[in-house]
Formats: structure tokens, C-alpha cells, sequence
């Protein structure tokens, strides 16, 4: 009987396993988006099982887990790291169809030689057996990113942090790069609670202390270049979508002092800030030359009484419904009538929007670079067989695929980069079935091939500045 995971899985003809074993499946791993911990990375972490390294902190797997009715206890809350292993391994049976099903299997075949399908029957045995493989230093946090060919990782923090981690990381003998992204949000969103909080944390980051708004713009322009200085390269933002209103800077002056001294802003007064900042924010980003990337349309912490309990990013979050189009268009070109629009990734989380981000990045890739203006890959809720291969559709449709820069992971976990692998398996069966059908010539496979690995690496390789 033929394994689950094998050599083609996902792969529906000759042409599809010729593309990925021949020009995709051996290039390096350039994850330009992830939220892995540097500290871990630095002091070359063994995890002692599976659940610390690979259930802990996944949204993903928490979604399921709850829908299929297992108490908290077993998520979050104070159950053993076995028995919330027992606990997952009981809900990957019913995963079918959704993508954790495939990259559950996906990640214990790769990392740990694994074929049995995960499930009641099967999860004491590897339970145990991946704990003895994770008890080596051969399955420490470095050879986990050595195992799957990474190449660059590069991790996401806020502008007071003070990279100490990857200071020292830089320093160091490890060989794959380890860069961060410029994460400002929390200056952004003037109407969120905290805020006063964290303007006094940037300014004690950035040795200034924030009364007006010029104080803002020159801590934040401090920070970048500490961030710079440190080698990062790029930024990223997770927004509802792109605020653009007009305003003038005696308004947002007056907009700041209002909020520093703790009075209540209007709906308008707080897009007008928003508009204001992000576009300082990215004129700045052009002078450095960096990436930015703006990641569009999630819906956060639906759920009030679990967000009270639990905090952020614990699995309350979906899909957002906001319009994009028009404000994006503006805000792009507000920057490029300046010509201070820098190298730009959007991200969207509303399917729906996939046509929109992907005709949109057209009126600003104005040839001074290849692929300037992207529409990145399919993020969340779509970084799946069908999300994927509508996004990689609808470029290929309104743009060119051929200057796409790729797959991230998006992810917190150390075993998450198999999703590299799994994208380009749908990009190579995508492109396959078109020459297996005559819609592409397998006279050019050859040149489609330098095309799969342009998109698995190259294009990223030459896109980021580190």
C-alpha cells in the first residue's frame, strides 16, 4: 500500500513531478514572514515533545480542537503536554479536508520519518518515539531550520525591542541568516486601548520622551534606524485595511495632544492620524530601502469573553469583510506621486479580494524593478491547496507569476516550513496539468522550470536587500 505522504503527493502527472523534483524541491527556504521566537534560535532550544515544539501556540490547531468539543484544559489550559498530544492526535482523524490534515502528515514525514497516519491508535507510539528524536541535539531549534534547507528566517518585532537576540545571532556561527521586520502597528492604532501606555515604552525605547506629534514621527524614525543598523530590511503591518482621508499636520498635531491627554477621539479625527502616520511611515521605509509588506482584512478578537481570558492571538480571529480597493489605490498612489513608494507586498485575507490585490499591483510596478509592487501569497486563512492555487490563479491571470516571489509561513512554529514544500507541489501540479493539456507547451518545459525556480527562490533572493 503506498504511503500517504510520498514522493508525489499532490502531484497529478509527469510533467507536475518533473517541474518539482527537478527545479523546485532541492532550492534553499527564504521565509521573509514569520513569528518565531529569536531567543529560541539563538540559545539552539531542545524541545522535550511534540506539544511543546508543535501544539503550543498553533491557532490553528486550537480552532479544531474546540470545534470538535475538547475542554480548554486540553488546549490552553493545565493538562499534560501528553495528554494535549493525545488530544490533537484524537482530532486529526476529523481534519480531513482542512489543510492541517495534510500538513500534519506533511511534518511528522519530514522532520521525523514518520508514515503512520496520526490518530487514537497510532499517537501513543509517536508520541514517544518523536520525544526520543526531540531529546537529541540533532532536533535542537538550528538543525530543525538546517533539516528543511532554510536559508534566511525572518521573524517580526515591535520597535521597542531591543534585537538583542538577533545582535548576538549576528555574531554568531550559525550559518542560515536570521533577520527581523519592522512591526509598527501599536503607533499606529491611536483608538486602541494602551496606546498613551506604549507611546511612553517607544519613547523610553527611542531615549525621547512623545508629547507632540513630531516626537512621535522622530522616535519612530529612531527606532527604524536602529532597526536598520541591526539589519533589517523591511517592515510589516496587519491592518483592516489602508486608512486614506485627508488632513493637514495642524490637525494631527492636534489629534495626538488630544489623545496624549487622554480625551476621546472621533471616528474621523483617528483615520485622519492613521493616514497620516502610515504614509510618514512609508516615505521613511523608501528612504531606507526597504520592503514593506501590509497584510489586509482580518477580523480579530471576535470572541470578547475568551479574548478577556486568553489575550491575542489564541484563535478568536477571522475573515474581514472591509473594502480595500479604493483607499489602497490612493494611498499607493499618494506615495508614488511622490516617487517614495518603496518595494510593496499586500497581502489579502478576503478571498473575494484576490482579483482586486492582483490588478492592483499593476498600476504601481512601474519597471524601475522586476516584480516591484507583489501580491503576496495566500495568507491564513487561505496559505491552503484552494487559497493557494486561487491566489497563484488570479496573478497568473491579471499579472505575471513568473515575478512572483513566493511562499512564507507566517507561522510560530519551528515545524511549519514543510508549507514551503507544500506550495510548491500546487505550483508545480498547477503548471503541469496546464502543459498536460496542451494550455503550455512541454516544448518550454525547460524554461517553465526556470520559471518554478524563480518562484520557489530566485525571485526572492533578489528582491530583499539583506
Amino acid at each position: 500500500m503506498k504511503q500517504f505522504i510520498h514522493d508525489n503527493f499532490l502531484l497529478e502527472n509527469k510533467y507536475a513531478e518533473e517541474l518539482y523534483h527537478n527545479y523546485a524541491k532541492n532550492q534553499p527556504i527564504i521565509d521573509y514572514h514569520n513569528h518565531l521566537p529569536p531567543q529560541e534560535i539563538l540559545e539552539d532550544k531542545v524541545y522535550n515533545n511534540l506539544t511543546n515544539v508543535w501544539i503550543n501556540g498553533d491557532h490553528y490547531k486550537w480552532r479544531a480542537m474546540r470545534t470538535l468539543g475538547i475542554n480548554e484544559q486540553f488546549i490552553t489550559g493545565d493538562a499534560s503536554e501528553k495528554e494535549k498530544f493525545m488530544q490533537w492526535a484524537k482530532t486529526v482523524p476529523y481534519t480531513m479536508r482542512n489543510p492541517l490534515y495534510h500538513w500534519t502528515h506533511l511534518e511528522l514525514a519530514r522532520y521525523f520519518n514518520v508514515q503512520d497516519l496520526l490518530n487514537e491508535k497510532s499517537a501513543e507510539r509517536i508520541f514517544e518515539s518523536t520525544s526520543e528524536q526531540l531529546s537529541s541535539s540533532d532536533y535542537s531549534c538550528r538543525n530543525l531550520l538546517r533539516k528543511v534547507n532554510a536559508e534566511l528566517v525572518c521573524t517580526t518585532e515591535d520597535p521597542i525591542d531591543t534585537l538583542e537576540h538577533h545582535q548576538a545571532l549576528a555574531k554568531s556561527d550559525f550559518e542560515i541568516k536570521v533577520s527581523t521586520a519592522f512591526r509598527p502597528d501599536k503607533a499606529i492604532l491611536i483608538a486602541n486601548d494602551g496606546y498613551n501606555d506604549y507611546m511612553d515604552a517607544l519613547g523610553k525605547a527611542a531615549d525621547k520622551e512623545i508629547s507632540n506629534y513630531q516626537d512621535l514621527k522622530d522616535a519612530l524614525r529612531s527606532r527604524i534606524e536602529y532597526f536598520h543598523n541591526n539589519g533589517c530590511r523591511l517592515c510589516d503591518h496587519g491592518l483592516n485595511q489602508i486608512s486614506f482621508v485627508g488632513y493637514t499636520d495642524n490637525e494631527v498635531e492636534t489629534i495626538f495632544k488630544k489623545k496624549r491627554a487622554g480625551d476621546t477621539l472621533t471616528k474621523d479625527e483617528v483615520l485622519k492620524f492613521e493616514t497620516a502616520i502610515l504614509l510618514y511611515l512609508s516615505e521613511t521605509y523608501h528612504e531606507f530601502g526597504w520592503v514593506q509588506q501590509f497584510h489586509l482584512g482580518a477580523l480579530r478578537n471576535n470572541n470578547a469573553r475568551m479574548h478577556s481570558i486568553l489575550g491575542p492571538d489564541t484563535g478568536w480571529d477571522s475573515i474581514g469583510d472591509y473594502p480595500q480597493a479604493e483607499k489602497l489605490s490612493a494611498f499607493l498612489n499618494a506615495l508614488d506621486g511622490k516617487d517614495k513608494l518603496t518595494k510593496t507586498i499586500i497581502y489579502n485575507l478576503n478571498p473575494a479580494d484576490n482579483e482586486v490585490m492582483a490588478t492592483m499591483i499593476g498600476n504601481f510596478n512601474d519597471g524601475s524593478v522586476k516584480g516591484k509592487v507583489q501580491f503576496g501569497s495566500g495568507w491564513w486563512f487561505l496559505d491552503q491547496k484552494d487559497g493557494m492555487t486561487k491566489q497563484m490563479n488570479a496573478l497568473s491571470n491579471m499579472g505575471l507569476i513568473s515575478c512572483f516571489i513566493g511562499m512564507l509561513t507566517d507561522s510560530r512554529s519551528f515545524l511549519s516550513f514543510p508549507r514551503h514544500e507544500y506550495f510548491r507541489r500546487l505550483l508545480c501540479n498547477l503548471l503541469g496539468d496546464e502543459i498536460q493539456r496542451g494550455e503550455l507547451p512541454k516544448e518550454e518545459l525547460e524554461w517553465i522550470g526556470k520559471i518554478v525556480s524563480d518562484i520557489s527562490y530566485f525571485n526572492a533572493k533578489a528582491y530583499f536587500n539583506f
